[in-house]
């Protein structure tokens, strides 16, 4: 089961007054064509991750006492944002690898932080404990309902400010994209985009179901989901998804061309769409309408060029 087109529509409407319509921009590449920039890297808290995280909490029939997550750091960063605003305490776990950026965020935002172990897989083991007491709502990062047809929400302004013929997904688990081809089922084509060493979308397709890889690299921090998620393989597969690969020197060059040319700091992982499209991994045709989704901006600038 996947969300529907009304699910996204409904949780659309609950979550309006607690996110931002994130702008869209053109930006014209070294090759000569004009793409579209959906920059969901300036929604709260530099990702499009509240999306899902208001769904879920804002959803339940009781409001819950207390929330868990267990994140690489930008959904453990969304909830612990949800909590704040809505006054319900939050407790994240993260890596122990977690970059020193998100992991302050974390704690400015106000939630109790648990680093534990190398990896998400670990994380969110050690969060079932907590997540288990009564009153306590466990938000996934990406396999769950909520958070799926939140991130879902994405598509729909997409649809209204670019009407693309095919949009370009970084993938982690798979939540993202999940919830952008549940909008787009009958319409745009959708693209995963993954690093080579971060690929759980890329191994699920050769083995015709989610299998368990090994994330590492430079946007193992977003993108390093152990296995993509059964919610975004029934929808992808709905969808007949594309799924590309980018080297973590594609993601690299992303970063900097965006840099360079809008003076936005996207992560690595915010920039893995776009690197799709320098490194030839995609290549649209003559007059094909691209959407790329800038999806995170969580990161140490200092690598960045000044020029």
């Amino acid at each position: 089961m996947w969300p529907t087109r009304d699910d996204i529509l409904a949780a659309r409407g609950l979550i309006r007054t607690h996110i931002r319509r994130t702008p869209c921009m053109d930006l014209r590449l070294p090759s000569g064509r004009t793409i579209a920039l959906k920059l969901e890297l300036l929604q709260h808290t530099g990702s499009f991750k509240p999306r899902g995280a208001f769904t879920t909490v804002l959803s339940q029939e009781h409001p819950p006492s207390a929330l868990v997550a267990a994140s690489g750091g930008n959904h453990g960063m969304a909830v612990a944002y949800v909590g704040q605003r809505l006054g319900i305490p939050a407790s994240i776990f993260v890596p122990e690898t977690a970059p020193a950026t998100k992991v302050a965020r974390l704690h400015a935002y106000g939630a109790r932080v648990h680093q534990v172990g190398n990896t998400f897989a670990e994380a969110l083991t050690a969060s079932r404990e907590e997540a288990g007491r009564p009153g306590t709502l466990a938000i996934h990062a990406y396999d769950a309902m909520g958070t799926v047809t939140g991130q879902g929400t994405i598509g729909v302004e997409i649809e209204e400010q670019t009407s693309p013929d095919t949009v370009l997904v970084a993938v982690g688990g798979g939540g993202l994209i999940g919830g952008v081809a549940s909008w787009f089922r009958d319409g745009a084509r959708i693209v995963g985009v993954e690093p080579q060493t971060c690929n759980a979308l890329n191994a699920a397709l050769a083995a015709s179901g989610p299998v368990q890889v090994n994330p590492t690299g430079v946007a193992a921090d977003s993108l390093g989901a152990s296995m993509l998620g059964e919610i975004a393989w029934e929808a992808l597969q709905a969808a007949s998804i594309r799924s590309v690969l980018v080297g973590d020197d594609d993601i690299a060059a992303a970063r900097e061309l965006l840099w360079r040319e809008t003076r936005l700091v996207a992560e690595p992982g915010g920039a893995t769409a776009l690197a799709a499209l320098l490194s030839g991994a995609y290549e649209p045709a003559y007059r094909e309408r691209v959407t790329v989704i800038v999806c995170g901006s969580n990161c140490d600038p200092s690598d960045l060029p000044l020029e």
